[in-house]
């Protein structure tokens, strides 16, 4: 069941908390609030690329692919404010509010979290 601190109205789906435990950790009391900031964070940073990844495909006449590819590569850069794994995170966010496909390049690189977002 998805992890929700009381004053967020969002619930933090498995998806997101599997980039904070592994198969035999639990997440951390007072771990939680903090947690569900970085996926409101995310969640948010989804949400603001979808119209630069949609300007991106008609622009630069690119596939939705190659925009995922670009999204994700600029995640991953030092000032982007997400660690490695939310990068991953949010690009496949990005990609599931666009309905478009998760690129078979990306998914090559690394293992997608447990489930899918909520």
């Amino acid at each position: 069941m998805p992890a929700m601190d009381e004053d967020q109205s969002m619930p933090v789906p498995a998806s997101f908390l599997a980039l904070y435990s592994g198969p035999r950790m639990r997440v951390v009391p007072g771990e939680g609030v903090r947690i569900a900031r970085r996926h409101e964070f995310c969640e948010d940073l989804a949400a603001a690329c979808v119209e630069t990844a949609r300007a991106m495909l008609h622009d630069l006449g690119i596939t939705e692919a190659d925009v995922l590819e670009r999204v994700h590569g600029g995640l991953l850069q030092p000032d982007a404010g997400v660690t490695p794994a939310e990068a991953g995170w949010v690009a496949r966010r990005l990609a599931e509010m666009l309905g478009w496909p998760w690129p078979a390049t990306l998914a090559r690189h690394e293992d997608p979290p447990p489930g899918s977002h909520p």
